[in-house]
């Protein structure tokens, strides 16, 4: 008698073989049998006509601080996934000083827009090292699994105080420090290192981040701890101002280290062939023997624009701004009104404003051409008649105009999508050709970020309606491809070994998932952090059933309150 039985569907196992019609058995928390006619289980499920698939392993989150207090960990659950690692980009929250708990919430709040009000609220702080944090992680129930990646800014300002948060050069003997803290991160179970060098990551002050200009000196002897605790992957995220040279010392990591090392990559509209440049240096490498990956994203990095996110349209405009700190409802009212609705029109960007609001603002204020209504079926793929300034064009109205009355319409939650990077003329072509590539990973959902202007954990989601089902522009991919990069590919890159892969032995991860309906909603704004945080969530249909290690921990979108979830130590 098994505990669960999944009969009849049609099982994509991972691997990227075919898919095949079967049974798949599970006794405790491990797959006993896929394929053929399993025998009876204490709980079956029907699945003809669905897909049983591993669970999705995500492994670009920022989950830090969210995971040590929300058990649940939506909207990433909600899609289908069942293991996610965080301490990405270089931030996180361990080690730690008490001394510099706000500078870490900080950092967190200014590169990845979670709102420190929250974390400063929610984090209990029981904990100084990294192997403590670990345990504190260990502690709580939680729906899914979870995993911790070593962030150099918080390891930098632990071994040097505000020397690091200063950006000064790391001494000999600050190195050694951080090189030995890694080693024992590592040893108590993180999957890696990560460090970004990116004049895009700054504090709420506007100060760049502590690792931005460290010596790679700094960063060798921490690829050389890695090699010695023989565990881990090094990932970085760079301007790559001089590639030769960011090159030059990633192969010394990975030559030193014998780990695997990844960078992540997007398109420059402003440098077209930097990505194809990028990529030909780690095919280089590779033809040395050197693992050296690029992470991409499955889709666009793009901004949600709303009345209630954090960049809006009229942000520039002092009109709105006014506006802009009052309940959703009074704000709205507000905004409808035509003697305010005529005034923030007649508008032009405020100079004080254009001071103190990030520089994305000015072409969020202007270029009405890269705007597009998202809709209540998202399209990440949209086409350019759908865009604010063709879709005006098509009224009587000017593209201001014709953007102020839709959001304002409806309830005022509708948004719009904006593209920065990876929507090239119009289409994903670009992102079709990484996420091809061999020597690609797939990643940046940023799962639990940059709460008030994206929402892309429903990535894993889209990678299966827009990329399999729904590509209408451009070459579709195979089902199994798809399945496989965000399973057994990122399972095995980052060394989760016991899962990515519908087998007997494997973790019992399953996603039971109604293909033709699976649908990502509307992105809706939440109030459920913190201290009221506010965050971006999107609901998805489709997903039958997803299990964590072989218990059901959604049903048709419900959650059923069971937590399996555990921390997963690097072994």
């Amino acid at each position: 008698m098994h505990d669960v039985v999944i009969r009849g569907g049609t099982i994509v196992d991972g691997t990227g073989a075919p898919a095949f019609a079967g049974d798949l058995a599970i006794t405790g928390d491990r797959i006993v049998q896929v394929g053929g006619k399993a025998g009876p289980g204490r709980r079956e499920v029907q699945a003809e006509g669905r897909l049983v698939t591993p669970g999705w392993v995500d492994v670009h989150t920022h989950y830090d601080g969210q995971a040590t207090w929300d058990p649940v960990l939506a909207p990433s659950s909600w899609h289908g996934v069942t293991t996610i690692l965080f301490g990405n980009c270089g931030v996180g929250f361990a080690p730690v000083r008490p001394s510099h708990h706000q500078a870490l919430i900080d950092l967190m709040e200014g590169v990845e827009d979670i709102p420190g009000i929250a974390l400063a609220e929610g984090l209990k702080w029981d904990w100084e090292s990294f192997p403590e944090y670990l345990d504190a992680l260990s502690r709580l129930p939680r729906t899914i699994d979870v995993a911790a990646q070593v962030a150099h800014h918080p390891l930098r300002v632990y071994a040097m105080g505000e020397r690091a948060i200063n950006r000064e050069m790391a001494t000999a003997d600050d190195i050694a420090l951080m090189a030995k803290l890694t080693e024992q991160a590592l040893q108590a179970g993180a999957f890696g290192f990560t460090t970004s060098r990116t004049d895009q990551h700054k504090t709420p002050a506007g100060e760049l981040v502590p690792g931005r200009y460290a010596e790679y000196e700094e960063l060798i002897a921490i690829g050389k701890a890695m090699g010695r605790a023989g565990r881990g992957a090094f990932g970085m995220l760079s301007d790559f101002e001089d590639e030769a040279t960011e090159f030059g010392w990633l192969r010394q990591v990975a030559k030193d280290s014998g780990r695997p090392v990844w960078f992540l990559l997007t398109d420059r509209s402003y440098d077209p062939d930097r990505w194809r440049r990028l990529m030909d240096g780690i095919r280089a490498a590779r033809q040395e023997g050197l693992p050296l990956s690029a992470q991409v994203a499955g889709r666009p990095v793009g901004l949600i624009l709303g009345l209630t996110t954090s960049l809006n349209p009229f942000a520039l405009r002092e009109g709105f701004s006014e506006l802009s700190r009052l309940p959703p409802a009074e704000q709205l009212a507000r905004l409808r009104d035509p003697e305010v609705r005529a005034r923030i029109l007649a508008e032009e960007a405020s100079p004080r404003l254009l001071e103190i609001l990030p520089p994305l603002s000015r072409q969020i204020a202007t270029r009405w051409d890269r705007m597009y209504i998202l809709g209540d079926d998202p399209n990440y793929e949209p086409p350019p008649e759908r865009s604010i300034a063709a879709m005006a064009a098509r009224t009587n109205q000017s593209a201001p105009e014709f953007c102020y009355d839709y959001l304002t319409g409806g309830d005022g939650g509708r948004m719009l999508y904006f593209p920065v990077t990876n929507y090239v003329h119009g289409d994903l072509e670009v992102v079709r050709e990484m996420i091809t590539d061999p020597h690609t990973i797939l990643g940046l959902s940023d799962g639990g970020a940059h709460c008030g202007v994206i929402c892309d954990a429903s990535l894993s989601t889209t990678m299966l309606t827009h990329w399999v089902r729904d590509r209408t522009r451009g070459e579709r991919l195979p089902l199994e491809f798809v399945i496989k990069r965000q399973t057994s590919e990122t399972a095995d890159f980052f060394g989760f070994h016991d899962r990515g892969r519908l087998a007997p032995g494997k973790k019992a991860d399953v996603n039971v998932i109604d293909f033709a309906a699976l649908r990502p909603h509307h992105p809706e704004m939440a109030y459920d952090l913190p201290a009221g945080g506010r965050r971006l969530v999107q609901r998805v249909d489709g997903y039958e059933m997803t299990l964590v290690s072989g218990v059901p921990i959604f049903e048709r979108g419900e959650e059923t309150g069971a937590r399996p979830g555990k921390l997963v130590r690097a072994e």
